[in-house]
């Protein structure tokens, strides 16, 4: 697995941290593990996955659809990473 470059400098998680040891489970076949190593996991994948099949097939609320994943996706990278770092809690 690659570094975090952020961690290793400032010795704090980025916003990504946790997105390669996710993958890795995902392709084990950990989906639960997945989940929690990185919740924005699924999120940012049914966003690629979108990304994907709008670039094949044109959708009649594709900007929608793509603005709302991806509103849904920097949400849940925010929050999950606001509750990992104990910011608020």
């Amino acid at each position: 697995m690659l570094p975090c470059v952020n961690k290793k400098i400032f010795g704090v998680d980025c916003l990504g941290c946790g997105m390669q040891r996710s993958f890795s489970l995902l392709f084990q076949g950990e989906f639960e593990a997945a989940f929690y190593m990185y919740p924005a996991i699924y999120p940012l994948l049914l966003l690629l996955v979108f990304f994907g099949l709008n670039f094949f097939l044109k959708f009649k609320y594709g900007q929608f659809i793509k603005t709302g994943l991806m509103i849904t996706t920097v949400l849940t990278i925010i929050i999950s990473y606001v509750i990992k770092m104990k910011i608020i809690f």
